[in-house]
């Protein structure tokens, strides 16, 4: 027997998907429908201006947040560099 969903249970299964970047198979697994089913509503839906618009900020968030990290990263290489160049300093004197 193949179940119906209507489609707002589509839409809103796909909006999870793509605006909390939970994989496809673990939705499916969640909720006990397949993969390709999900996918298919993904496909059809992520080209609503609605979701589009957020997935967009989600990736715009995301890409913050990575160069932030970046940020931190570098400012802790400069700071054991900094201190690096005042130990080879001391022992030249």
């Amino acid at each position: 027997m193949r179940r119906q969903y209507d489609e707002e249970f589509k839409r809103q299964t796909a909006r999870y998907i793509l605006e909390e970047g939970k994989s496809v198979t673990q939705t499916a697994r969640e909720l006990d429908i397949s993969k390709n089913t999900i996918n298919n509503w993904v496909k059809k839906y992520k080209q609503e201006p609605e979701i589009r618009n957020k997935q967009k900020f989600r990736n715009e968030n995301h890409q913050l947040s990575e160069l932030q990290k970046r940020i931190r990263d570098l400012e802790e290489e400069n700071a054991i560099l900094k201190k690096a160049m005042h130990i080879f300093a001391k022992d030249q004197r």
